[in-house]
């Protein structure tokens, strides 16, 4: 199944204090309101990533589409910080770890919701509150939405062979919900017979 990575979560360490106050009315860029959350927030345009920021030095990345996103988003906020704060070293080794994947794709079906809720006990539905049902899988752990024309988002994969399983699965899953067989036996049944008339047809001509 063909799928999209739309956004990387990842954390790394900085090894070394942080000054977020200091930090924060040095760097434009970077939002810091202790009162409402322990963390600053740092946006960088290129490559275009948010960071959070912890006094102890740990660092969580967000909005990237591929590694090398958030290689180039941790390296660059390091070096922001590296000015401020000579203490901190610039990060040219980026280590760093996946915490969640987040991906889009298509089943390119329509789906009746409904009936996969009744079908799955691992799935969640309440239209009057969301338009989309929210399918849970526990190996791979994974939360995917699903949506009536057959789009998902998959959510919860640290690694991309785990998104793949897991949207493997999901498909298998959801497919065997639908009622796609008898649909599809009707309509070569409607065939055949169109064809049986068409030769008839054809012979009393």
């Amino acid at each position: 199944m063909k799928y999209t990575i739309v956004n990387l979560v990842a954390s790394a360490d900085l090894k070394a204090t942080l000054d977020l106050y200091n930090l924060a009315i040095t760097i434009p860029t970077i939002e810091y309101e202790p009162e409402q959350f322990p963390g600053a927030i740092l946006k960088l345009k290129e490559p275009k990533v948010s960071m959070l920021l912890f006094k102890n030095g740990k660092v969580i990345c967000s909005g990237a589409s591929s590694e090398k996103e958030i290689e180039q988003g941790i390296r660059k906020a390091s070096k922001l910080i590296h000015d401020i704060q000579p203490d901190v070293k610039v990060q040219r080794k980026v280590s760093y770890n996946v915490v969640n994947l987040v991906a889009t794709a298509n089943l390119n079906m329509t789906l009746d919701l409904f009936q996969t809720a009744l079908s799955l006990d691992n799935v969640e539905y309440e239209p009057e509150q969301f338009p989309g049902a929210i399918l849970r899988i526990a190996d791979p752990k994974l939360t995917l939405l699903l949506f009536k024309n057959g789009k998902m988002i998959c959510a919860g994969a640290k690694r991309e062979d785990l998104l793949r399983k897991g949207l493997k699965k999901a498909a298998e899953l959801i497919k065997k919900t639908a009622p796609k067989q008898k649909k599809k036996k009707k309509t070569k049944a409607k065939k055949t017979a169109k064809k049986k008339v068409a030769a008839k047809t054809g012979k009393k001509k």
